[in-house]
């Protein structure tokens, strides 16, 4: 078989998808119908995951886990928006790595609001401007989002669904030689994450290391400026056409940023692994014991802590905190049930969604 005949099988099978996925689009759109007559929600991440898992039992090909994710979560994302086009908020600027959670969720052809600020965030959701916003909430290597926690409280939005982001940074210029290279543009805590790199392949060489807003900006300036370079996104180096020199060069390949998909409606479906955040506003936190006996709930009924993060009682002069807390199941749990009436209003639910591992 030569080259062409190759090609030529490859044409046909491409034919095939596209029938098969018309087809898919045809289904898709009666359920969108059935959905809007119910007045039923579009966006069910639990349903996606199911498929997702289903497809990589059945997998005895060459496509590896992520790759299935990629392929299908793009055609998730053209679905709904057959079903009920959506405007989606980001933290930005565009070409940012919310940008890129968003995008693997949402797809590239979804209607974006790019916003300066995670309040700005929040409120395009809460005003209807947006029917979803996507918010960082921590790095593991940096720790929490404090402004994306105390928003959580203070507004009423719920927590849909999460996406962990594997954070990978790359090093773009349009010079044809690390030589020529005069200014490094980065965010201050990408040059931190990158100190392997900068420090090895840049070691004697007469480069200003120059700190901007986001790494969306330095690939910008990068794209200006033929003897400059930045530490950036692979979204923005692609979005702003500069040549990619060198890939992944994060010091760590664990370094990972969750996110929070935020929405007014409530996706509250059950899944077969599912995590819940809320909010503690615990009474007299003064009283020794307070907080040991409101984690022993957690632990007499076997429910799995994930994090515990403390926040000031904003307005008061003690040092009064209130807690986020996330933990391994679902509101309609029985025992989560029996913890969240024993506490009442002194519990704030933000939502139960699909766990990501």
């Amino acid at each position: 078989m030569d080259l062409q005949d190759l090609r030529n099988r490859i044409d046909t099978l491409d034919d095939q998808m596209l029938a098969i996925l018309n087809e898919r689009m045809e289904l898709v759109h009666k359920v969108g119908e059935l959905k809007r007559s119910s007045n039923s929600i579009i966006y069910r991440p639990e349903r996606e995951k199911q498929i997702l898992d289903r497809l990589e039992k059945r997998n005895q090909g060459l496509l590896t886990r992520q790759a299935i994710d990629a392929i299908f979560f793009e055609i998730f994302a053209v679905s709904r928006n057959l079903e009920l086009p959506e405007r989606i908020s980001y933290l930005g600027p565009e070409g940012s790595f919310t940008h890129q959670a968003a995008e693997s969720r949402f797809g590239a052809m979804s209607e974006y609001l790019v916003l300066p600020t995670i309040h700005s965030v929040f409120e395009s959701v809460e005003t209807g401007r947006a029917k979803f916003g996507v918010v960082p909430i921590e790095n593991n290597q940096e720790g929490i989002v404090v402004e994306t926690v105390d928003f959580l409280r203070e507004k009423n939005l719920t927590i849909v669904a999460e996406v962990l982001l594997p954070i990978h940074f790359t090093f773009a210029s349009q010079s044809d030689s690390l030589k020529d290279i005069k200014r490094i543009y980065s965010k201050d805590i990408a040059f931190r994450q990158c100190g392997k790199f900068i420090s090895e392949y840049l070691d004697g060489l007469d480069v200003e290391l120059v700190p901007v807003e986001s790494t969306a900006k330095a690939a910008k300036l990068a794209s200006q400026e033929p003897d400059s370079a930045a530490i950036c996104s692979s979204i923005s180096a692609r979005l702003f056409g500069v040549p990619v020199f060198f890939d992944n060069i994060e010091d760590s390949d664990q370094n990972r940023t969750r996110f929070l998909i935020l929405s007014k409606d409530i996706v509250n479906a059950k899944s077969e692994e599912d995590k819940t955040t809320i909010i503690a506003n615990l009474p007299n936190t003064n009283r020794p014991g307070v907080l040991y006996e409101f984690l022993k709930e957690f632990n007499d009924r076997g429910i799995n802590l994930t994090k515990i993060e403390s926040r000031p009682q904003r307005g008061e002069a003690s040092f009064r905190a209130w807690f986020l807390v996330e933990f391994l199941g679902h509101v309609e749990d029985p025992q989560v049930k029996e913890v969240m009436h024993k506490y009442g209003t002194h519990l704030k639910w933000l939502g139960s969604y699909v766990k990501v591992s």
